[in-house]
């Protein structure tokens, strides 16, 4: 098998037109801190109808500012789903934080907002109220943000979207990032999201403060806002005010990333075709399809589906037949509890059983901008062959 014949479960899909941003800024004046990190930045804040948008290296360091402008620090809490990347929690961790997990949605597999309020109102009267929740909208379907801000309200916690998946997706009709239910909201332009930078994330916010704290963080704490300074000397002079830390955005992630943005529209409406496409292929297969929530508009990120209930290792040998016959599948996510670092803080398989139950079960099939129906036809055709080798179905 060569590599062209490989299928991967997600990857970038770069135009001549990036390249020609990418090749342009190379040749401009400015690699890093110019203006294609303050266009990009503003570009995306008027794409989600948000004020304020800060730029970063990545969504982990995104989410991480985003900590740090809630304030969130030793002896305070933090709530996220067990079912999403490590770097969800790990932000609170970097801030000294404890973490904790709500179980997720069986049929969206984002965080449940009814096991939300089970676990608040437990919290209450022990007096272990989480600061910060973060909600993660798991393959770019968004959670159901109103009933969780309707709660914030309620127990004072404030909330950080993690929509690393969910560039472009829309609730209620709006857009993802626009700041009606959270505080602040986080993207990812890692090379198999929606749109790329390369590497790279933003928050965005509609608070000024929060806003000018996170891009303060983001450049070693430092600040030459002639309102900030205790004096000027100089052109030159600068200060910094607080530790911070350099997660800034290059001038070339940036020219990639609003290249990127123009097509964004267009690469969401080619990925819901794709999605429409394996609904029809894969109906009569004894598998779960992913279920879109009512008054959401995914960017579907990912393409998950649930395998039948079975034994522990049947997911593994369908993971391996596909793999082996150049379908590059892929399992999102490890509930984050289980990792080794998670359970030497005192977390235990059995903690979140309906993220564990769909971790056992799930496999992500193939879904990018330019993958074609014949590829699709490929993975589809490839599963149902895995499914009969593994015993989960007859021809």
């Amino acid at each position: 098998m060569t590599p062209t014949d490989f299928i991967p479960y997600g990857r970038q899909f770069i135009s001549d037109d990036d390249i020609a941003a990418v090749v342009s800024t190379l040749k401009s004046d400015y690699l890093t801190q110019g203006p294609k990190v303050s266009d990009f930045e503003q570009a995306i804040a008027n794409k989600v109808d948000s004020k304020y948008a800060v730029a970063a290296n990545s969504a982990t360091s995104a989410l991480h500012l985003a900590c740090l402008a809630l304030g969130v620090g030793e002896n305070d809490r933090v709530w996220t789903s067990p079912n999403t990347f490590i770097a969800s929690a790990n932000c609170a961790r970097y801030c000294g934080a404890s973490v904790d997990f709500v179980d997720i949605d069986p049929r969206t597999y984002n965080l449940c907002p009814m096991k939300l309020a089970d676990k608040l109102a437990l919290a209450q009267t022990n007096n272990t109220l989480p600061k910060v929740v973060i909600p993660v909208h798991f393959a770019g379907q968004p959670c159901d943000m109103q009933a969780i801000d309707a709660l914030a309200k309620q127990y004072g916690f404030s909330v950080i979207e993690d929509a690393s998946h969910a560039i472009g997706a829309k609730y209620q009709n709006k857009p993802v990032g626009d700041g009606r239910f959270s505080d602040i909201c986080i993207f990812s332009f890692h090379p198999v999201k929606i749109i790329t930078s390369a590497e790279g994330g933003m928050a965005v916010t509609n608070d000024k403060q929060l806003a000018d704290h996170m891009r303060t963080h983001a450049s070693q704490g430092t600040t030459k806002s002639l309102d900030e300074l205790t004096q000027n000397p100089g052109d030159w002079y600068y200060e910094q005010h607080t530790l911070g830390f350099n997660y800034r955005m290059t001038e070339l992630q940036a020219a990639l990333g609003l290249s990127q943005l123009s097509r964004l529209e267009d690469f969401i409406a080619k990925r819901h075709k794709q999605f429409e496409y394996y609904q029809v292929l894969l109906k009569d297969l004894p598998i779960t399809l992913p279920f879109q929530q009512e008054k959401t508009h995914s960017s579907l990120h990912l393409f998950p589906i649930l395998l039948p209930k079975t034994h522990k290792q049947a997911r593994k040998a369908v993971f391996d037949n596909l793999r082996q016959n150049g379908i590059g599948t892929q399992v999102h996510y490890i509930p984050v509890h289980t990792q080794p670092y998670y359970q030497n803080l005192g977390f235990a398989e059995g903690d979140f059983p309906v993220a564990e139950d769909y971790y056992q079960r799930t496999l992500s099939l193939p879904l990018f901008a330019d993958l074609t129906q014949s590829q699709q036809v490929k993975v589809v055709n490839a599963l149902k062959q895995a499914l009969v080798d593994c015993g989960m179905m007859e021809l």
